[in-house]
């Protein structure tokens, strides 16, 4: 199993070393500095060449949130801790259940804060941790795997394309070596690591900003940015509310204690606060014109003058 392993990792471009950093090791501190920044002002770039494909990928989201279904990601080490990361922070930000996008990392929670080595390599694990989440064929899940070759990813992708369900697989290895069929495959080849085999690095980085863009161009398309503000987020920190009335304010141009006034009005709801403002109606006709508009803020307002 071992050789067999080699063999699969030893041409891997992420497991290649980086001819740019060879003498690293005997840089001053500033010199090191430099190096792993000429290779991170690359990633933009790379990213960019795969954005078709990350459309690709959000349509097929989009598609699959307005049926109801879910995103799951799935990954272990860096790749599985930035799909966690991810779907933790769209029930706060974008105000959705979190039971709609959800990150599974093969270990578990503790896999979370602390390496957990091994649990990576069983492919059965990752179907049946897909499995015992309640992945179902309207659902979708990104297997996330910079190398390509994790054998928990890969379980996970085949479990979900039995049972009917839509797939998207991230790595940062060239899509002609991929191996099994998925519905969108993104493959931003961000190169050899500083350090080699150091994935959490350049790769993690291209990986994070594709994750960013799934769901935030995500919400977006289901209505809950206005402009480039947040206007489904949950009043649940200080921080949060104190962001509802300053986004209520930029658009409609109240003052603070007006703003926070319609805010208590519309239940803490900043969609419902901004079309009762700009609209003229209260609360309960704001909320019936965003049902009909499907909660995008634009469309509410669009409709108000020939209603």
């Amino acid at each position: 199993m071992s050789r067999q392993v080699f063999d699969e990792i030893k041409d891997l471009i992420t497991e290649s070393r980086n001819p740019a950093t060879k003498e690293i090791d005997a840089k001053s501190t500033i010199e090191i500095l430099q190096l792993i920044n000429n290779e991170d002002r690359k990633i933009a770039d790379i990213v960019a060449a795969e954005l078709p494909y990350i459309a690709q990928a959000v349509e097929l989201l989009v598609e699959t949130f307005k049926q109801g279904g879910r995103l799951f990601y799935i990954g272990a080490g860096t790749s599985g801790r930035l799909g966690v990361l991810d779907a933790s922070e769209c029930p706060p930000t974008y105000g959705v259940d979190p039971e709609m996008i959800q990150g599974i990392i093969a270990g578990g929670y503790k896999a979370l804060v602390r390496s957990q080595e091994g649990v990576e390599d069983v492919f059965e694990q990752g179907a049946q941790d897909l499995l015992d989440h309640g992945f179902s064929a309207k659902d979708v899940v990104c297997g996330i795997a910079a190398s390509r070759r994790t054998p928990y990813v890969i379980g996970a992708l085949t479990k979900a394309r039995e049972v009917g369900g839509k797939t998207i697989y991230l790595t940062c290895n060239p899509r002609a070596e991929i191996n099994l069929p998925v519905d969108v495959a993104i493959c931003p080849v961000v190169g050899p690591e500083v350090v080699m085999g150091s994935t959490r690095m350049k790769a993690g980085t291209a990986t994070k900003l594709v994750l960013n863009m799934l769901t935030t161009a995500s919400m977006i398309r289901l209505g809950k940015v206005y402009e480039n503000m947040m206007v489904d987020l949950k009043m649940t920190s200080k921080k949060l509310e104190e962001r509802s009335k300053r986004t209520v304010m930029h658009v409609t141009g109240l003052g603070y204690e007006e703003a926070n006034r319609v805010l208590d009005q519309a239940g803490g709801h900043v969609k419902t606060a901004l079309v009762m403002i700009l609209a003229g109606v209260n609360a309960e006709e704001a909320r019936r014109r965003l049902a009909q508009a499907g909660g995008v803020v634009r469309q509410a307002l669009g409709s108000y003058n020939s209603v």
